[in-house]
């Protein structure tokens, strides 16, 4: 199992103090005896960056409320593990778009006034690689904007890893369903405001990966209207397995408690259904224009056809321009290997049973 030095960087480090001692409360401060320190070590910092995102407001925020998103952004979803990295990768090689960085996610209320500096420093103690896949880290490599949202204090499934021996909060933000009108009101605020300040910061359209995202395209394409969705999928087989490493990945180097994972194959299985539930009633409404839907298997087969069938159905310019990068960058990856699995009989068997929907939607075969 995967193990850092508790003065390694954790998204809960970029968070606002108040933020917090909130999210400590609410798990009634059950830190384990062995990450005491990590998080005593949160508390000291929090207030700084209580102080930086201050400093951001006065500098840049008159200027980032008048910042007018042009171009609405183009949100890759999919379920953990679909290969949303790799794509998002991919799209994020062409230099009309900008996508949100490790560090702009770590630190989005201060990113601003802080990443010339901070950046620079506390790259140094970032591990080369993800845990969970060997994938290239760093600060400047794309990240999910769910981390942003995270940092700032909004509802989002991932407060779990901070406490992942606690009943996991906020599943309701995997569909959309049922948060009341100002709690929406406020997740669709905190969003809106990150988005608007890296449109400000960058001047671009902005390329999104969030697998959280997946549920919630209907309320995304109203709060952005005209946004362009790209849907990958996987087989459930190699999903389900390599979404279970993720967590116990995520939980033991982000936790504030040492993980039992007492429960994790029914959270794996809960968050499909829901995010499912929402992806398949609110995707009726978008336009061809604004969804394509790829699968990962034809991506890593032929990079290039699929990123540009993505450009042309999605109108997002001359595919053309963007070629040679993206030919280089699958040329480099052609030899990266993905993780293999074990998947029980019974969890096959459960998968197929629960995730029916999915397996017949995008011709998995159950045999395979």
């Amino acid at each position: 199992m995967h193990t850092y030095p508790f003065w390694s960087p954790r998204f809960w480090h970029g968070m606002r103090f108040g933020h917090w001692m909130q999210l400590l409360a609410e798990n009634h401060y059950r830190v384990s005896p062995t990450r005491v320190v990590m998080a005593g070590l949160i508390s000291l910092i929090s207030p700084c960056n209580s102080g930086l995102a201050r400093l951001q407001r006065l500098r840049h925020g008159s200027k980032i409320s008048r910042t007018r998103i042009e171009d609405p952004p183009v949100f890759i979803v999919g379920h953990w593990r679909s290969g949303t990295t790799y794509l998002h990768e991919l799209l994020d090689l062409d230099a009309r778009f900008a996508c949100p960085t490790t560090y702009q996610c770590f630190a989005p209320a201060h990113f601003l006034v802080s990443e010339w500096l901070l950046a620079r420093f506390v790259g140094l103690l970032l591990p080369r690689h993800r845990p969970m896949d060997n994938v290239k880290a760093g600060w400047q490599q794309p990240q999910e904007d769910e981390f942003a949202l995270l940092t700032l204090g909004a509802h989002t499934p991932y407060r779990r890893m901070a406490f992942p021996n606690e009943p996991p909060p906020d599943m309701e933000y995997l569909d959309m369903d049922g948060i009341g009108e100002l709690e929406l009101q406020e997740w669709k605020s905190a969003l809106r405001r990150f988005i608007k300040a890296l449109t400000y910061y960058s001047h671009k359209r902005l390329i999104l990966k969030s697998p959280t995202h997946t549920g919630r395209v209907g309320v995304l394409s109203e709060l952005f209207p005209g946004a362009k969705f790209v849907h990958i999928t996987r087989h459930p087989y190699s999903l389900f397995p390599s979404t279970r490493r993720l967590w116990r990945s995520l939980d033991q180097v982000q936790g504030c408690q040492v993980p039992r994972h007492e429960r994790l194959s029914e959270y794996v299985f809960e968050a499909f259904e829901r995010m499912y539930g929402g992806f398949f009633r609110q995707s009726e409404s978008l336009a061809p224009s604004n969804l394509i839907e790829l699968r990962y298997e034809d991506l890593v087969a032929d990079p290039l056809e699929n990123i540009r069938r993505v450009y042309e159905q999605l109108e997002l310019g001359d595919f053309k321009a963007a070629r040679p990068a993206l030919q280089a960058y699958a040329q480099r990856q052609r030899d990266y290997k993905t993780n293999r699995y074990h998947l029980e009989p019974d969890v096959k068997i459960e998968l197929q049973r629960r995730w029916a929907e999915y397996f017949r939607r995008y011709d998995y075969a159950t045999d395979a």
